[in-house]
C-alpha cells in the first residue's frame, strides 16, 4: 500500500518528513499527502549544510526518503502523519547520516545472524514556558521521587502521554515522578533497536509538543539545575539470534543470569566507555551530570567509573535480571540512532576480541571506595571523550570512517565555540583578580 493510500486510509493531510542530525536535532518538511507518492521516491530536498550536518554550501541536495514502515500519526493531531527518512546525496547513502550509522552497525551484527533489541528510559523535566524553573511551584520535595501528589498534580499531560503511547501499540507500563523536582519517566515496551530509535526520535517530539500544549516546557538536558538529578538515558541491551528468535544474552547456569557472549559484549562496553562517552554524553553540559556533587535528593544516580555491578544502580552497568545489562551513562542529549549504533559497535568488538569485563562491583560506589581501586574514572568534559574517540579503534571503525571524522570536526567546534564563551561564573569569581 502506498503512502499516498495510507494517508486516505488514516485520514491524514500532510506528512513530516523527518531525519535527525549528528548532533540530534531533527530536521523535517511538511508535505501534502496529495504529493508524497514522488517524494517517496524522490525524497525530500534539503540543504544538509543549513543543518548540522559535515557539508558547506556548496554540495547538492541531501535528499530525505522516508520509510513507510516507520509511519507514527500525531495522536494529538492525527491528519499528520510522522514518517523517519534516510539521507541520499547524488544517489547515495549519506554515510554520516545516524539513522544509517545505526543501520549499518545493524547490517553488520545480522551479517552474524543477530539482532540487537533495545528499552529505553527516557528522563524528562517539565519546566516554565521560560524554562528556568519547575513547572509545578509546589514540587519542592527533598526527596521528591516516586511523590504521588506531583504526579497527579500533571496528570493531564502524563496521562496524555501516556496515551498516545497506548493508542500507538508501544505498550507503555508505566510513568513515575523521577528523583528530580519536576522530572518525570514514561517506559514503554523494548524492541529492535532501529524500531526503538525511531520511536525514541518521535517520542521526545511528542513529549515536547504536548508540553507546549499544556503551558509548560518539556526538556531532556542532561542537567538543567545544579542542585537537582540529571536526565538520564538508561538502556537496555539484549542479542537476539535472528533465525531462533533467541536471547542469546540468557544463560540460566550463571549466577547473574548471563552467556559468556554476553559478558564479552559487556566486556567491550566497558573497553571503549571513555569514546563511548563521546557519543552517549554528547554535550558539555552531560558532564555536570556524570561528575555532579551530591544532589539534594542523596544521590546523583549516574556512574562515575568504568564498572559493572549485578542489580545495584550506582555502577555504570547494571544486570536487573537475567538476559539483559542496562548502560546507565547515557544521557538525554543521546542522540537516539547513534547511541545503540555505538553501543552495538562495542559490544561486537567485545565478542570479536573476547573482552574480559573484569571483576563484577557490588558495592555502594557512590560512598564505599573499598575494592574500587585500579577502576578508570570517566571523562572530566566533553573534550576528554571526544579525544578517546579518536584513538579508540572499536567504535572508529564500527561506526565508519566518514562518520567519526564529521561527528568529531562538529564536536571539536562546538567545543571550540562553548571554550570561547566567557561564564557567568567566570566574572563572579575573577573580575577582581
Amino acid at each position: 500500500m502506498s503512502l499516498q493510500q495510507r494517508a486516505e486510509e488514516l485520514g491524514i493531510r500532510y506528512f513530516l518528513i523527518s531525519y535527525s542530525d549528528l548532533l540530534g536535532t531533527s530536521r523535517a518538511k511538511l508535505i501534502p499527502a496529495a504529493a508524497i507518492n514522488a517524494l517517496a521516491e524522490t525524497g525530500a530536498a534539503f540543504a544538509g549544510f543549513a543543518t548540522w550536518l559535515d557539508m558547506t554550501p556548496a554540495d547538492p541536495d541531501v535528499f530525505a526518503i522516508p520509510d513507510p514502515h516507520s509511519l507514527i500519526p500525531l495522536p494529538w493531531k492525527p491528519e499528520v502523519g510522522w514518517l523517519a527518512a534516510d539521507l541520499y546525496m547524488n544517489g547515495k547513502l549519506v554515510a554520516q547520516s545516524p539513522r544509517q550509522v545505526l543501520k549499518a552497525t545493524l547490517a553488520r551484527a545480522a551479517e552474524r545472524g543477530y539482532e540487537l533489541r533495545t528499552g529505553v528510559e527516557c528522563e524528562f523535566f517539565l519546566l516554565t514556558k521560560d524554562g528556568q524553573a519547575v513547572g509545578d511551584e509546589r514540587d519542592g520535595q527533598r526527596k521528591p521521587c516516586y511523590d504521588q501528589q506531583a504526579l497527579v498534580r500533571q496528570f493531564d499531560l502524563i496521562s496524555e502521554i501516556c496515551d498516545s503511547l497506548l493508542k500507538l501499540g508501544w505498550e507503555p507500563y508505566q510513568n513515575d515522578h523521577e528523583d528530580a523536582n519536576g522530572q518525570f519517566e514514561i517506559n514503554w515496551k523494548y524492541a529492535d533497536a532501529l524500531t526503538t530509535a525511531d520511536r525514541h526520535t518521535f517520542f521526545k517530539y511528542m513529549v515536547k509538543s504536548l508540553a507546549e500544549k499544556h503551558g509548560l516546557r518539556a526538556t531532556f538536558m542532561p542537567k538543567p539545575f545544579s542542585g537537582l538529578t540529571g536526565n538520564g538515558c538508561h538502556v537496555h541491551v539484549s542479542l537476539w539470534n535472528r533465525e531462533k528468535n533467541a536471547n542469546v544474552f540468557d544463560d540460566s547456569d550463571d549466577e547473574a543470569g548471563l552467556s559468556p557472549m554476553a559478558y564479552h559484549f559487556l566486556g567491550g562496553v566497558l573497553h571503549s566507555a571513555e569514546a563511548l562517552c563521546a557519543i552517549v554524553n554528547p554535550t558539555v553540559n552531560s558532564y555536570r551530570r556524570i561528575h555532579a556533587p551530591v544532589t539534594t535528593s542523596g544521590a546523583t544516580w549516574s556512574p562515575n567509573t568504568v564498572s559493572f555491578t549485578g542489580n545495584n544502580r550506582t555502577h555504570m552497568i547494571r544486570i536487573p535480571e537475567a538476559g539483559r545489562f542496562e548502560l546507565r551513562l547515557s544521557d538525554g542529549a543521546a542522540n537516539p540512532y547513534l547511541m545503540p549504533a555505538a553501543i552495538l559497535a562495542a559490544g561486537l568488538d567485545g565478542i570479536d576480541s573476547r573482552r574480559d569485563p573484569g571483576l563484577r562491583r557490588d558495592n555502594n560506589a557512590y560512598v564505599d571506595r573499598q575494592g574500587m581501586e585500579g577502576l578508570r574514572a570517566l571523562p572530566d568534559n566533553l573534550l576528554d571523550s571526544l579525544r578517546a574517540l579518536e584513538k579508540d579503534a572499536a567504535l572508529t571503525n564500527g561506526l565508519g570512517p566518514e562518520f567519526t571524522r564529521s561527528y568529531l570536526k562538529l564536536k571539536h567546534a562546538e567545543w571550540r565555540h562553548y571554550s570561547s564563551a566567557v561564564s557567568t561564573w567566570e566574572v563572579e569569581n575573577t573580575i577582581d583578580c
